[in-house]
């Protein structure tokens, strides 16, 4: 080696450091050699990396024109109603809805006779005049009134100064003298729904007064012609009406007293 040329010396150690270069990588590449990973589409822009891949969006069905209901068909159609889920054990419960108005009286009166009450009858309400029977009565409510009014009441017709009778237990709440209805009389039920009204009076009885308890067949009053029955005209215009607040007797909605009086 001592006599071997530098240059040649030069070369072969070169050879020699490449060799074991070489040798090297091999050794390291065959231990650090791992199994192809397939790659991962990155989410879209605004996306987390961390979301799961958003699903395709389903096309929207377009309807058949031959399958949708005609407009006269979806104006007359009853709507199917959905099923509310099941209430939750800590839900609030919705408050229960006010019911509608019942046009007959929610608890009949008692059926009793009194010595004023010649006409008591066997229905809720007793006949208010002295003397005629249920049967004598006939229905009006419906009938036409002057200026397209409805008489919303029934007449009955008695001679002048015939006694008016309550029809049920309650209170005199009101003696008003009007125009059209004369001499009258609002009586409130013992139940604070029901207004009795009594019109057209001769007069009142002897020592009424507003805010007095009067009984279920008690005189209140007597038959007249007052107001617009027109002279001569002797009848009682007696109505009933439901009414929301007590202190309102005047503001309810009417009910047609002749079935009260004639139900057996």
């Amino acid at each position: 080696m001592s006599s071997m040329n530098p240059r040649l010396r030069i070369l072969l150690l070169a050879v020699v450091v490449a060799a074991a270069l070489t040798l090297l990588i091999w050794i390291l590449s065959g231990k650090n050699q791992t199994k192809p990973v397939t790659p991962v589409a990155l989410p879209p822009a605004g996306e987390p990396r961390d979301a799961p891949p958003a699903q395709p969006a389903t096309p929207a069905t377009t309807p058949d024109p031959a399958l949708s209901p005609s407009p006269a068909l979806e104006a007359t159609a009853t709507p199917t109603p959905t099923p509310s889920p099941a209430a939750s054990p800590n839900a609030t419960p919705a408050p229960a809805a006010s019911p509608a108005p019942t046009m007959n009286f929610p608890t009949p009166y008692p059926r009793v006779s009194t010595p004023n009450n010649s006409s008591s009858s066997g229905g809720k309400l007793s006949v208010p005049v002295e003397g005629i029977r249920p049967e004598q009565l006939q229905d009006t409510y419906s009938a036409a009134r002057s200026e397209g009014r409805v008489h919303n009441a029934i007449d009955i017709i008695a001679p002048r100064g015939t006694p008016v009778l309550a029809v049920a237990d309650g209170t005199v709440v009101k003696l008003f003298n009007s125009k059209p209805g004369g001499i009258t009389i609002y009586q409130l039920a013992d139940d604070n729904r029901h207004v009795f009204y009594y019109a057209h009076l001769d007069r009142y009885a002897d020592n009424l007064r507003e805010g007095q308890r009067i009984q279920r067949g008690q005189t209140i009053a007597y038959v007249g012609d007052t107001g617009n029955a027109g002279a001569g005209n002797y009848h009682l215009h007696f109505s009933v009406s439901l009414i929301s607040d007590p202190k309102r007797y005047w503001d309810g909605v009417n009910i047609n007293p002749y079935p009260l009086m004639t139900q057996r």
